[in-house]
């Protein structure tokens, strides 16, 4: 598999995968479902330069975030759909009783 470090301030992040069903049992197409807004960060960069001083990234691998609907770039590595994004992009970091994250298989809910 290859490998991605984000360069300066930007941030490589897998969404997090919302259920299929609703509540009454109805399946939702992939077509009208709408783009998570909550990832796990994957890999960051090393941060930015301001006015000559290294400003390190607030953010970590593994943290649980939140973000604009339309914010960063999908990107598609080894078949597998990431986002691109900048840390000022980030809304924030999920702490506590969130749900936990659940990836979905490539053949998960299709028949």
């Amino acid at each position: 598999m290859a490998k991605l470090t984000p360069l300066g301030e930007r941030v490589l992040v897998r969404r997090v995968q919302e259920a299929e069903t609703v509540r009454g049992g109805i399946i939702i197409p992939d077509t009208a479902k709408e783009k998570p807004q909550e990832g796990v960060v994957v890999a960051v960069g090393t941060g930015k330069y301001d006015k000559g001083q290294h400003v390190p990234m607030t953010v970590k691998e593994g943290d649980r975030i939140l973000f604009g609907k339309y914010s960063g770039s999908d990107i598609k590595i080894d078949g597998e759909e990431f986002l691109i994004l900048k840390e000022e992009e980030i809304f924030g970091i999920l702490t506590g009783s969130a749900k936990p994250v659940e990836r979905e298989k490539a053949t998960a809910g299709r028949r």
